[in-house]
């Protein structure tokens, strides 16, 4: 199946109105979050082009720690991430394990004919390890903190042929976690769980009503303590967060209607990509995660998330919050 892509909106003017409810609280650029928690908003790098390098030096001053790029330049610039987190970790006097860096193996399908990053006739395996010799090359690392395999193969014996080789990355202590994304069938992500050796403890999914909004696959997440990462979060969702309703609310919180909306996802246990271009938007955002982290309710209770969660057009979206969830 094709990849999906994403690509962020630009930001409403709404967005604007409530900066100055968020200045003051706005995060010093030495703030890290703790790189365990989730979940937790990550830096998105798709489509940035030549702008990666000076965007992720932006929102790492800002207070993102986790990165995510793929071994795609159809896509991605991958070498570019690399140079950002270096220049921002110098800057700001950062290690290398003060950061969260993910990358995926994209198959053949997902490239350019003229652009694939690794040798298209070697065997599947081999162009597996090549592919994550040029991640670990591009991002100036000697390891991955996660990797993810891009989308399904045609069969499932070519999937277990990238699988059991990213399985070997591990045990090299190349890569600390393995994961999935574009897998939007419960049946496929429960038969690669059960027939993996190293569990998946990602899976990067489009947030959007063609897929129910995954609530089936996002339970099974939730069962197994797999981090489910959201793509498409904003693009796929604007009625959700645009609506009346949605937009009073967001007032009475001081968020924008879009940081409503991540803090919605949050709510649900959604790690969502964030691909902002714009500075104070990414410390608007950093802002939000230190409201979340310091125990702040951003939602009263079930009626404040059903405002927006009843627009979803997805009816069964809240089956997976337990009583004891957080709001």
């Amino acid at each position: 199946m094709p990849l999906s892509t994403f690509i962020m909106t630009s930001s409403s003017i709404l967005h604007i109105i409530c900066m100055g409810a968020l200045l003051c609280c706005l995060l010093p650029s030495s703030y890290a979050l703790v790189l365990k928690d989730r979940p937790i908003l990550k830096y998105g790098t798709a489509w940035k082009k030549e702008e990666t390098s000076s965007l992720v030096h932006q929102a790492i001053k800002a207070g993102f720690r986790h990165i995510d790029t793929a071994c795609q330049p159809r896509h991605y610039r991958e070498d570019l991430v690399g140079e950002g987190w270096k220049a921002a970790a110098k800057e700001l006097n950062l290690e290398r394990k003060d950061l969260w860096l993910q990358t995926k193996f994209s198959g053949l399908g997902a490239h350019s004919e003229d652009n694939i990053p690794y040798d298209k006739d070697a065997p599947l395996e081999t162009r597996v390890r090549q592919s994550l010799a040029k991640s670990l090359h591009h991002l100036q690392t000697d390891y991955i903190d996660s990797w993810i395999m891009h989308g399904p193969e045609n069969n499932w014996d070519d999937h277990f042929k990238v699988w059991r080789t990213m399985e070997e990355a591990v045990d090299e202590g190349k890569v600390l976690q393995l994961g999935l994304s574009n897998f939007y069938r419960l049946e496929d992500v429960v038969w690669a769980y059960d027939h993996a050796r190293i569990k998946p403890k990602v899976v990067q999914n489009r947030f959007y009503l063609d897929s129910g909004h995954d609530v089936e696959i996002r339970a099974f997440c939730k069962e197994k303590d797999i981090e489910y990462q959201s793509f498409w979060t904003l693009t796929a969702n604007r009625d959700a967060y645009l609506h009346p309703e949605a937009l009073e609310l967001a007032k009475e919180k001081g968020l924008s209607p879009e940081g409503l909306f991540y803090a919605f996802c949050m709510a649900l246990g959604i790690s969502p990509m964030d691909g902002s271009t714009d500075e104070v938007h990414m410390k608007e955002d950093i802002a939000l995660m230190n409201r979340i982290r310091s125990g702040e309710k951003i939602f009263a209770d079930s009626n404040e998330m059903g405002i927006i969660g009843n627009a979803l057009g997805t009816t069964n979206w809240n089956t997976i919050l337990d009583e004891e969830d957080e709001l």
